[in-house]
């Protein structure tokens, strides 16, 4: 039982420095608005947002595509979104291609110019997120990476980046899945007002 009550101070220690860190930045907080701004120009337009990662964050790209298509704070209208993750797409895809295609075929099917593609990786090495955002940035896509450690080959690859402290892929996923919640409640707040839960 020591080693499990160690464990859990040292997680929440580290994570509480981590978001402390990125609470801390002004750049970050900039780049959060030029982003929320991005989408909603976008959204409110009547273009989509496609979102994709791999393993745990294709998971918070589902999360967040979720949040978008039903609500968050309150009832609005859809959003259009939609996050890379069928699975016969990505077999179909992985079996034909290989697995660095599975995103940017994705992105090929359903990216029109004024889409928003999100990416999502803690490394920003991944092949097939890469491929995702260079067939993003020749159909015409907007493009917004979340990425931590040092960006990887996806640091200024995109339009927009939020670039999270963190060494290992659970810290930094946690601080991507704060910014994304955080996205969706500012795109509710900006886009529908009226719609938005005030606690007390």
């Amino acid at each position: 039982m020591s080693d499990a009550a160690s464990i859990f101070r040292r997680c929440t220690s580290t994570a509480a420095e981590v978001l402390s860190s990125m609470r801390q930045n002004t750049a970050m907080m900039q780049a959060f608005a030029n982003c929320v701004r991005t989408l909603c120009s976008a959204l409110s337009a009547g273009h989509k947002v496609i979102v994709c990662g791999n393993g745990g964050s294709m998971c918070d790209a589902m999360h967040f595509a979720e949040e978008l298509t039903g609500r968050f704070r309150g009832d609005r209208p859809a959003l259009a979104a939609i996050a890379i993750s069928d699975p016969s797409h990505l077999t179909c895809v992985a079996n034909d291609y290989g697995f660095d295609q599975v995103f940017s075929r994705g992105v090929e099917a359903l990216g029109q110019k004024g889409d928003v593609l999100v990416v999502l990786s803690t490394s920003g090495d991944s092949a097939n997120i890469v491929r995702a955002v260079q067939a993003g940035r020749h159909r015409g896509l907007t493009t917004i990476a979340l990425l931590g450690k040092s960006g990887g080959r996806l640091r200024d690859a995109c339009d927009h980046q939020l670039l999270v402290p963190g060494e290992t892929s659970d810290r930094i996923q946690e601080l991507h899945m704060i910014l994304l919640h955080a996205m969706v409640e500012a795109i509710e707040a900006e886009m529908f007002p009226a719609a938005v839960y005030k606690p007390a």
